[in-house]
């Protein structure tokens, strides 16, 4: 039986400074520290940060290991995100979501945190200075970042199997969630004369490996479950675009949840493996009209849309024998239903899925912006309008111009900037540095450091993604006057997690 889905999206955004000279990092570490000054967060726990454990065991003697950059703004929210610098970008990391629709609330949550810090950082830059934040993934330079997912995995699946069973999905999903771009960026100089699907597509070298910013792979192998190792495993995605589409985004995480349960219940079709997913990655992006070919490794040749279908077929299948429980029963028919729907809208027409599908609204847009202003599809501004796609500014970006459907309404938003979602240990977290922020020393996934009194620090385990919720643990954090009081009323003098 698959066990649930718990969920997150982690999003580096692209970050311009303007009438300042600031590198990316300083601009990033402004931001950053412009909202949390504002007694909004506590220091970020790095003792049980292991992203150099591989899930493979015949990893290459050579394999890079990923970078943690610690003394770069690194900051927990009260909604149980995690927002730091991540490089030469600010980054939101999603609190814990147990449904695909919760997980796209806290990725909007995470877009409305940057707006607020762009705001908030305008004090320190002065008037004649702007700092800028793009959703996006690419800089048209050659330089990509990442809009990364997350879900919980059962750790008795063998990774080799998990793998080649979720690469043909990983591969093919960005025809209903690629961004959408125009250039390309691989092993040349960006061209301006190409549409692509997908921004990431083009930084796709490897089938499985461990690193995130050189030789990207399709599937990253990174074990670092932030849970209860002997159980668990965490699905680190770092093939995904960042989306301004809801429905995209809905889609991305609600349909990768389920092929994950299918892969878990044994319901995965076996014979629907790829021979060649770097390739395939590549040209699937490189075709808007989805008639692009592919092989199998049988032999069969099929299309990205072809793929996706089979999936649904073996996914409806699956939810009827096992039931929606892992994603969430209500989310998985919404995902569902979806799910075949814009497939058969792109199959149909692609113009069809305009109000769902990012690269097909920015593909239009940018076609209009062409014919009105009479320019070939190869002229420079035909760039700058892709990134102004994704421009969070109020009033600036033109995605909320294209008339994208929403299934999340601006205050169910506002609510998730500072409140955890009620389904995770997330709500934990967030409530205790809400509770008492003076109090916090340290958190991170899976516990926290709390200062006790009497010169006593006490970490408290949350090693189970879905203990910590509101149905088990608000009326204790509500009744406890003081963070002893907390952690007696927790019971941790025995061994037991929250």
């Amino acid at each position: 039986m698959a066990i649930p889905k718990v969920c997150g999206i982690e999003t580096e955004y692209g970050v311009l400074a303007r009438g300042i000279d600031l590198s990316a990092v300083a601009a990033s570490t402004i931001l950053v520290n412009a909202y949390s000054g504002r007694d909004w967060s506590s220091n970020w726990d790095f003792s049980a940060e292991r992203p150099h454990r591989d899930a493979r065991d015949d990893r290459p003697l050579g394999s890079s290991f990923p970078e943690t950059e610690y003394h770069l703004a690194n900051t927990v929210l009260t909604n149980g995100a995690r927002y730091y610098v991540d490089h030469a970008h600010p980054e939101v990391s999603s609190p814990e979501c147990r449904t695909a629709l919760e997980a796209l609330q806290y990725d909007l949550a995470g877009d409305e945190v940057m707006r607020r810090s762009m705001a908030i950082a305008a004090d320190a830059v002065g008037t004649a200075a702007e700092i800028i934040v793009y959703k996006n993934n690419s800089d048209g330079k050659g330089n990509s970042y990442g809009c990364h997912e997350n879900y919980l995995v059962d750790r008795s699946v063998p990774f080799g199997r998990l793998a080649a069973m979720i690469t043909p999905h990983f591969v093919t999903r960005q025809v209903f969630c690629g961004a959408g771009k125009v250039g390309e960026e691989h092993h040349s100089a960006a061209r301006l004369d190409r549409f692509q699907i997908s921004q990431r597509a083009d930084f796709f070298e490897e089938e499985v490996g461990l690193e995130t910013t050189v030789r990207r792979p399709i599937v990253n192998s990174r074990d670092e479950p932030h849970a209860s190792a002997d159980r668990y495993r965490r699905l680190h995605v770092i093939v995904g675009d960042a989306n301004m589409s809801q429905m995209a985004t809905f889609l991305k995480v609600g349909t990768t949840a389920i092929i994950l349960a299918m892969i878990e219940d044994g319901a995965y079709p076996e014979g629907l493996i790829l021979r060649h997913p770097v390739q395939t990655i590549r040209s699937i992006s490189q075709d808007p009209t989805l008639r692009q070919t592919v092989e199998l490794a049988d032999g069969r040749i099929m299309t990205a849309l072809d793929i996706q279908e089979q999936l649904i077929e073996y996914a409806r299948d699956w939810s009827q024998r096992h039931g929606l429980d892992s994603v969430g029963v209500e989310c998985g028919e919404h995902v569902l239903h979806e799910w075949s729907r814009v497939i058969a809208d792109l199959r149909r027409e692609p113009s069809d899925a305009r109000d769902r599908v990012d690269w097909v609204a920015k593909k239009i847009l940018l076609e209009s912006y062409a014919v009105s202003r009479r320019i070939s599809d190869d002229d420079p501004k035909m760039k700058l309008i892709d990134i102004q796609y994704h421009d969070l500014r109020p009033g600036r970006g033109i995605a909320s111009k294209a008339g994208l459907r929403t299934l999340i309404d601006d205050v169910l938003v506002t609510h998730a900037v500072t409140e955890p979602p009620r389904s995770t240990r997330a709500y934990f977290r967030g409530k205790v540095l809400e509770r008492w922020p003076e109090h916090v020393v340290a958190a991170n996934w899976d516990s926290m450091v709390i200062d006790a009194g009497g010169n006593a620090l006490v970490r408290i385990p949350m090693e189970e993604p879905l203990r910590g919720t509101y149905e088990l643990v608000a009326d204790i954090v509500a009744k406890a006057a003081s963070p002893a009081e907390l952690i007696a009323m927790l019971g941790l003098d025995r061994p037991d997690d929250i």
